[in-house]
């Protein structure tokens, strides 16, 4: 819930209260009658203009949701992930896959309030024999998805061109991959001289970027910061960013960065193991770097050292670092520089 208040803030909302309700399965209303009395009086209380739930709704879920809460505006997690991505999208391939997420999102939740979107086909000549006003949206919004697949298609068989003229040089890559708001920009930054804009906020680079490093033997390596990950990744998104995530199929390892210092940097990293071994990417090498390790706090406080003991499991290799203070990125080079060369790296000895 922290979460979707802090998704809700990165969107621009104000978040005057929130409700918890333990069900064993979400009803048509999504919550109970109790709960829903307990929302209206709520709604009055705060003046409140958008109700946010987190789950994806079903569009009956939703539509039933607006009709009991008299008019007032309902969304899901999905949307307003959504929303946030449109808000952070800046370059064109971007503002493309946002758009698609959100068209894929709304198809089937079209129910007649979306008559405007008739104009976009020309209006006279669009609508075929006998077609109801929710069919030619439909249909408007199907060829909209169509059209935004094929400009896409023709972004990734440019980044495949691209990746075939790096591969001819022999240059590896290596992913920085993890939850959003771990780090990677800053990492990326300190690693490779980088200006990319950093903020403490969530989603804060949607956009790939890659920069090159010299590793200790002399090898140049480029490191591309990828799209952040997070708790109940709507499908719609990373089917959309599916030209953006194959630069992590591409890679030679992945650098998997966990921000220390979180409260759930356990179940974070977790959330993120499971979408690369969805992405069909658990195979690579994988380095897992441990971040923020300055705001640790002393290490007689036995609470961080079974955090990081939960983090690291059985892992082979784990290197803490500071991407703000660089601490820890020599050894960081150094780790990638072994797994690249095909040395066998010693068993890692975690001190903080």
């Amino acid at each position: 819930m922290n979460e979707l208040s802090d998704l809700a803030k990165s969107a621009g909302a104000e978040v005057v209260d929130s409700i918890i309700q333990r069900l064993p399965r979400p009803s048509h209303t999504y919550v109970g009658k109790g709960k829903l009395e307990q929302i209206k009086r709520r709604i009055q209380e705060h003046d409140v203009g958008t109700v946010i739930c987190d789950d994806e709704l079903t569009p009956t879920q939703q539509l039933k949701l607006e009709g009991v809460l008299d008019g007032t505006k309902v969304i899901d997690r999905t949307a307003l992930i959504l929303d946030v991505f449109a808000r952070r999208a800046q370059t064109r391939e971007g503002r493309l896959q946002v758009e698609l997420a959100q068209h894929e999102y709304l198809l089937p939740r079209l129910a007649g309030q979306w008559s405007h979107l008739e104009r976009l086909g020309g209006g006279i000549g669009t609508r075929g024999p006998g077609e109801t006003q929710i069919e030619t949206d439909r249909r408007l919004v199907r060829d909209r998805i169509q059209r935004l697949k094929r400009r896409l298609e023709d972004v990734r068989r440019h980044r495949s061109q691209y990746r075939a003229k790096r591969d001819d040089r022999g240059v590896p890559v290596a992913s920085l991959v993890g939850y959003t708001n771990a780090g990677k920009s800053t990492l990326l930054n300190k690693l490779t001289g980088a200006s990319v804009a950093v903020e403490d906020r969530l989603f804060s680079t949607l956009d790939p970027i890659t920069r090159r490093v010299r590793l200790p033997s002399g090898l140049n390596l480029l490191v591309t910061d990828t799209v952040g990950f997070i708790h109940k990744q709507p499908p719609a998104v990373v089917a959309a960013f599916r030209a953006t995530l194959e630069e992590a199929e591409q890679s030679a390892v992945l650098l998997h960065l966990v921000d220390i210092t979180h409260p759930n940097a356990a179940h974070q990293t977790i959330v993120v193991d499971t979408i690369i071994q969805n992405l069909g990417l658990s195979g690579k090498p994988r380095i897992l770097v441990l971040n923020k390790i300055d705001r640790l706090q002393p290490i007689d406080d036995l609470e961080p050292v079974s955090v990081v003991s939960d983090i690291v499991g059985n892992r082979s290799c784990v290197v803490p670092v500071s991407a703000h203070h660089g601490t820890g990125l020599d050894r960081l080079l150094d780790e990638i520089d072994t797994l690249l060369s095909g040395r066998i790296s010693p068993a890692t000895s975690l001190s903080l």
